[in-house]
Parts: C-alpha cells; structure tokens; sequence
C-alpha cells in the first residue's frame, strides 16, 4: 500500500497577512525558562536545580477567532436556518462523514480578482478535468489567492464562488467545499464597490448564503492546492470540537492512497 499525504492547510503564527488587522491571531510563546516559576509549585519542594538544565516546559497562549487560520465553517456562520427553514448546524454537530471523503479540484486560478465564478464556470471545469461529481464529495477551489498569501493584496485576491456555482455543487450532493482566499465568497473590496454602483445587496456574502437553501461546510484559507491534481486523493478536514460555534480550526490534508482510491472507485 502507498500512502502520501499533502498539508492543504496554513501556518497560524502572528507575521502571515491571512486577516484584516483587528482579526489576526495573537500568539504568546513561553520557553521552557519562561514556565520555571509556574511549574515548580505542582511539586512542593521542586527546586529549579532539580529540573534538567533547570528547564521546565514549552507552552503558548493564543487568542484567535474560529475563523483564523484555515478552518471549518458550520452553515450556522453563514446564517440561522438552513435547508429552507430548519435550524442552522453548528460545528460540534456537523457530520464528520462530510469530512472525509474523495476531493476535486477545481483550478480557477486565471480568474481575475473579484470575478463571481457561476454555474457554467463549474460545469466547464468539470468537463476540462474529466470529472463526474458524486455526493459528498469534497470541491476545493484553487483560485490566484493561494499565490499571494502573506502578501498585503491576499484579502482582495482571487475569484469567488457565486450563489449558482455553489447550489450547483449542492444540488449534487456536495455538502463540503473549500478555497484558498480568504472567503468562499469574493473578495469584499470587489463586492463593496459591484454594491455602490447597483445598490444590489443579494450580491453580498451570496455563496455563504446558498446555505440557507442547502446546508452545506466550507473551508478558507486552504494552502499548497496547487501541488493536488484535480481528482485523485482523498481529503480530511476534521474540525476542532467548539461548542455552539459557527466555525472549527482543522489542519487539512489530501491523501493519497492506493487502498482508499480503489474502494472509492469500486475498483
């Protein structure tokens, strides 16, 4: 059996360009000097001395949104109900089956920034890569953000899926999808200024809120899609276990392997 297994997720640290400004992560790093002081008074009678090298241990506190890095987010994020009018999910409630399934990707990186991908952009994709959807499996989008992550233009980089092109994946069973921008949607700049010259709000947030007429996931800030081809491999994206939130950090991964492909295709 082969196995190989692809990062598709981003670095949390406190340089990367991944946010606006008041929504970056905050780390604080604690050496193993640092946490001498907190450690000895678990053990009475502990002293620094004691310690090899007189060192305690490695820790980190962090302040984060559920939205930072790449993640998972619940069709509770994008708005109350879901599936015409039942109780949007959250993220301890999503079906880890969604989470692990056969991936696709699309590539979209000749897109221009702004550009609202539809539903004929998906299905001609589809026919250039020879794929045929199946239910629940995983689409991710590969669009120019991936390319500029770090960089200050990575917020307003890249194209994003319009309210067609997601109910198009939806309407055939996909329940997850993913991107590497920083919305599933495009770039907020872009759709600020397409709603100061049409006043159109349903152009705002309008693959989120497919959501509302088919629940589904979505993953932001993918990494490394570039490297995957566009079938081929599997990818699991379990997310962290947040109560009630509208969004959990995951470190996806595509994986390739043999064992898996062969039962996934029947073969």
């Amino acid at each position: 059996m082969t196995r190989r297994i692809v990062d598709i997720s981003i670095t949390l640290d406190n340089e990367t360009v991944s946010d606006p400004p008041t929504l970056r992560p905050r780390i604080e790093y604690q050496s193993h000097d640092d946490t001498v002081k907190e450690f000895l008074p678990w053990f009475p009678g502990l002293a620094k001395e004691d310690l090899p090298e007189g060192k305690a241990a490695a820790a980190e506190w962090v302040h984060l949104s559920t939205h930072n890095g790449t993640h998972l987010d619940a069709p509770y994020h994008f708005h109350p109900t879901m599936n015409r009018g039942e109780r949007a999910i959250t993220i301890d409630e999503v079906d880890l089956n969604w989470c692990f399934q056969p991936g696709v990707k699309l590539d979209f990186r000749h897109f221009p920034d702004g550009y609202v991908v539809g539903a004929a952009d998906v299905e001609a994709e589809l026919g250039r890569i020879g794929h045929e959807l199946k239910p629940l499996e995983i689409v991710v989008v590969n669009t120019r953000a991936g390319e500029r992550l770090g960089f200050p233009d990575y917020l307003g980089a890249g194209c994003g899926m319009g309210y067609e092109a997601t109910m198009y994946l939806l309407e055939r069973g996909v329940r997850l999808t993913g991107t590497d921008a920083w919305s599933w949607d495009a770039p907020f700049s872009h759709t600020a200024e397409k709603f100061k010259e049409t006043g159109d709000a349903s152009l705002i947030w309008e693959g989120h809120k497919a959501g509302m007429d088919i629940g589904y996931c979505h993953l932001e800030k993918l990494g490394n899609l570039h490297a995957l081809p566009a079938d081929g491999f599997y990818i699991a994206c379990f997310p962290a276990k947040v109560k009630g939130a509208s969004a959990g950090w995951t470190r996806a991964v595509a994986i390739f392997d043999d064992a898996l492909l062969s039962g996934a295709h029947g073969s």
